[in-house]
């Protein structure tokens, strides 16, 4: 069932970074920020980026290593009350899309989203987003949404190797904080497009940035590794391809090999 178109309400009125606090050092953003919700001393668009983040957190329980001053990293608070707890990849393809039009000021082709919500140049990872949700009951009270995108850092650990920088690719050195506000627009643009029933026009523009896809790739399974074609994803976040038969994968039922 398609969810319900929502007016502007009070806590749309807040825009993201209507509050963006600075932190010099933590141990992460997203720890951070869900922490003030906790204590009711953060709200719907209130944004806390970190100079430095000495345990930051990435998707399925593993590690955001950047170097301190160098990146974008941040986490966004929203109030998704117009989505019900089960439109949750709404959200994620919101973001997403954000993220990827974020990059169109800088680099103009061979940026990708990598399903569910990595962003790639070409085969490296350059930012990723994590979610994570505050329930009660049936009701959608807080998503804190961390972003980080590499930015100026040259330098990564051996074993990132498909780790990419922005300065890398373009061969500028940019400011994090400035960068981080502008996203902050993008997000802003990208959740009210969402909020005022914009999820179909959302979910193509994702699937347009969608990584390799109709190219025939290597997953990996428990049962190990077999080449399928990228279709697309669906409304419910699923990962679709098709070889001798046609697939549907969950979040964390695969992983890539590349």
């Amino acid at each position: 069932m398609p969810y319900q178109a929502k007016m502007l309400t009070s806590n749309a009125k807040h825009f993201i970074g209507n509050s963006f606090v600075e932190l010099q050092t933590v141990n992460s953003t997203n720890n951070y920020a869900i922490e003030k919700v906790h204590d009711g001393l953060a709200f719907h668009g209130n944004v806390f980026f970190a100079h430095e983040q000495i345990a930051g957190k990435g998707q399925l329980g593993k590690k955001w290593i950047a170097t301190p001053n160098q990146n974008i990293m941040m986490s966004v608070v929203l109030e998704p009350d117009f989505l019900r707890v089960s439109q949750q990849f709404y959200l994620s393809v919101c973001l997403a899309d954000a993220c990827a039009g974020f990059f169109t000021d800088f680099i103009t082709s061979d940026f990708y989203i990598k399903w569910p919500n990595d962003i790639y140049w070409r085969d490296r990872k350059i930012g990723g987003i994590l979610i994570e949700n505050i329930l009660q009951g049936d009701k959608w009270k807080f998503a804190v949404a961390g972003m980080g995108i590499n930015v100026n850092q040259t330098e990564f650990p051996a074993f990132l190797t498909s780790a990419v920088s922005l300065k890398q690719i373009t061969g500028k050195t940019f400011s994090p904080v400035d960068l981080a506000k502008e996203l902050c627009k993008r997000t802003e643009e990208k959740y009210q497009q969402l909020r005022t029933g914009g999820f179909n026009e959302l979910l193509e523009e994702y699937n347009g940035y969608l990584f390799r896809k109709n190219e025939k790739v290597k997953l990996k399974t428990g049962n190990g590794v077999f080449e399928t074609t990228i279709l697309g994803v669906s409304a419910d976040g699923q990962l679709h391809s098709k070889d001798d038969i046609e697939r549907n994968f969950n979040f964390g039922e695969v992983v890539w090999v590349i």
